[in-house]
């Protein structure tokens, strides 16, 4: 059977067939209108604006990272490592991994957390290309999809999951989800209505519908960036607005299932959801890069800032400190609030995290897209933000007051300034959010790399990846400053990576455990690249800004193809499901002491770069074929999956192209 998502008319449709239909209908419906009420809780005080509260008795303070996590996270893991022992049992279980039982040995092993695989998955930035490529690989994942977990699919590997990552359009992804309580990828489809999320026939230039929860004309949606983004700058405090306030704003009516874009939905909150706090999720994290005063081209030793439920800061050296998201805005010094002073709340709206990760998208209302028109009053509004921060800081956050002022005055490139600016997560070419998950206190075992980033540029096959992320990434820990004890896979060079058509097809990297950068038992990763199988899914957004349904569906359809390999039924790739299983497996295999089955080492042979370089330019512009029957949007029924399912980028140019 190929796997669709369906609409509720379309399961109203096959539910008349049989009780047992009906049954199922009935718990779908049920289930369908739960999840649409839960969403995250509006925890700030004042909307947008950021606002002084008492501070707690215990007054939060900074953290010395020293790669350890913090109490919270160390709490949340004991609860969410035993969460994942029996979906990883029933997904391993389905691996087929021919003379293995992978399901006794999780059974085995299932009060040993360290024992266990230790699964961490991170989507690429990319704008709506990387969300909706993206997408798919989530509802692969993810065993409330309908019919994922029979043979062949990878249904469970999110419930398996212990973190999961996104960057840019990638954290639009992930915000989506957390935001709203971690729906599933299915439920986003299902809501057609005016004002659902995800409705991006119209773009940001528009705005939604009005209708549903949204209860905004589109004047009235051009006055409210403005007006919130106003209430922020005449906060009491040291409040400054970027242009990514207005571009968060905007995108937050897309993402954020409540009316007004949810101005008072904080990525904090996640903390209190029912499924993070209960450990029935996988641990988010979205990431941005700090730009020191006086930047403005960023290199790979730029200071990675990760934003997780409950801290925002950076393990690299250079900073080497956390503060407590929920309190970010106050006036922390020196790591403290000093004496007298209060607390302030709401800083850490969920839009602006999302924003700030996906920052180099500020240029796409400085430069109107053909045909995209907004008023003069929104428009003087983002230009006298400009004329304030300067041509050069157009891409940048603004997180004033500097949290991290004072702190770690030795390394801190901010240390002595009180404005903090950070830009999109991809700016210094690591498109794929990896450095959180290679941090050896989380102790990862497997990364699902999903990489949507445009690096090609030739008009013959533009916007699709050729492996720059990994080499930026692989760089990076090879940096003795900025390595701080990660060890990461050897990754060869992008000529290689096009030529041998690792960007093309799926690639395990890292499969020797022993032959790693830095020290300790780094991750096997596994490369999963963007590539078109049922849709030219290499869309720009800087030039495409809106969706219809069809399309929308038709991006995540191919996304779910690519992670599953059409459900292991492409030609040479129906062992799929079994290697994944044999991935997950293997560094606890190299860790207890078990030998390798024969079918893990068949794929490993298969799947992991043996070390071959091939680093000549490619005899011709990357411009890949359509592996399955193309999608026709013009006819594909609306609000369904219509399955299968069932020359390399200058790096003058890289950091630009890779997001697009």
């Amino acid at each position: 059977m190929k796997y669709q998502l369906l609409t509720a008319s379309a399961l109203t449709c096959l539910a008349t067939s049989s009780s047992v239909g009906r049954r199922e209908l009935e718990a779908n419906a049920a289930y369908d209108a739960l999840d649409v009420l839960r969403r995250a809780t509006p925890q700030a005080p004042n909307g947008y604006a950021p606002a002084q509260v008492d501070c707690p008795s215990n007054k939060p303070t900074l953290r010395v990272a020293s790669n350890r996590a913090s109490n919270e996270e160390s709490e949340w893991l004991r609860s969410r490592r035993p969460k994942t022992v029996q979906p990883m049992k029933e997904f391993l279980g389905r691996s087929n991994i021919n003379g293995f039982d992978a399901a006794a040995y999780i059974e085995k092993h299932k009060d040993n957390a360290t024992a266990l695989p230790n699964i961490g998955i991170a989507f690429s930035g990319g704008g709506y290309r990387a969300m909706l490529n993206g997408a798919g690989a989530v509802a692969a994942f993810d065993s409330r999809t309908p019919d994922s977990t029979s043979n062949g699919k990878l249904g469970g590997l999110l419930q398996s999951a212990t973190y999961i990552a996104g960057l840019s359009g990638g954290g639009w992804l992930l915000g989506s989800i957390y935001m709203n309580n971690f729906t599933s990828i299915q439920n986003i489809i299902d809501q057609n209505d005016d004002g659902d999320v995800w409705q991006l026939d119209r773009s940001i230039f528009t705005g939604p519908r009005e209708g549903g929860i949204q209860i905004l004309n589109q004047a009235d949606y051009w006055r409210n960036l403005v007006d919130s983004v106003d209430s922020k700058e005449d906060a009491p405090g040291i409040f400054n607005a970027s242009i990514t306030d207005y571009w968060a704003r905007a995108l937050s009516f897309q993402f954020v299932n409540a009316t007004e874009g949810g101005p008072s939905y904080t990525w904090s909150s996640i903390q209190d959801d029912n499924d993070f706090k209960n450990a029935d999720a996988p641990f988010p994290i979205l990431v941005a890069l700090e730009r020191a005063p006086g930047e403005v081209l960023l290199s790979t030793s730029a200071t990675n800032i990760e934003f997780n439920p409950y801290e925002m800061g950076s393990y690299d050296p250079t900073l080497n400190a956390f503060a407590p998201l929920k309190y970010i805005g106050t006036n922390f010094s020196q790591g403290s609030v000093p004496d007298g002073q209060g607390c302030v709340r709401g800083f850490d709206n969920g839009g602006f995290v999302m924003g700030t990760s996906s920052s180099l998208f500020n240029n796409i209302i400085l430069s109107l897209p053909t045909g995209e028109t907004i008023p003069d009053f929104l428009m003087n509004a983002i230009r006298g933000v400009l004329g304030s921060i300067g041509d050069n800081n157009d891409d940048i956050a603004d997180y004033s007051p500097n949290p991290f002022f004072g702190f770690n005055n030795d390394t801190n490139p901010s240390a002595q300034t009180s404005r903090l600016t950070l830009v999109d997560g991809g700016e210094d070419l690591q498109n794929i959010p990896l450095i959180p998950l290679i941090q050896p206190h989380r102790n990862v075992d497997v990364i699902f790399a999903i990489d949507s980033s445009a690096d090609t540029v030739d008009p013959a096959g533009p916007n699709w990846p050729n492996g720059t992320s990994l080499v930026a990434s692989y760089q990076r820990t090879t940096n003795t400053t900025m390595q701080n004890n990660t060890a990461f896979p050897h990754i060869p060079d992008t000529n290689t990576m096009v030529n041998l058509g690792f960007n093309n097809r799926p690639t395990f990297f890292g499969c020797e455990v022993g032959n790693l950068t830095g020290s300790g038992a780094g991750p096997l990763l596994v490369y999963i690249p963007n590539a078109p199988y049922v849709f030219e899914s290499n869309t720009s957004t800087f030039t495409k800004l809106s969706y219809t349904n069809n399309e929308r569906n038709a991006m995540i359809q191919n996304g779910y193809d690519v992670a599953t390999m059409a459900n292991s039924t492409l030609p040479g790739h129906e062992d799929w499901s079994t290697c994944v299983g044999c991935a997950v497996l293997s560094r606890s295999f190299a860790r207890n002491g078990e030998n390798v089955p024969d079918a893990c080492t068949q794929c490993f042979t298969k799947y992991c770069w043996n070390g071959t370089l091939a680093s000549n330019n490619p005899s011709a512009a990357y411009s890949p074929d359509m592996k399955l029957a193309a999608i026709d949007t013009q006819s594909a029924a609306v609000g369904r999956f219509t399955p299968s399912f069932g020359a390399v980028a200058a790096v003058a140019v890289a950091g630009f192209m890779v997001m697009m």
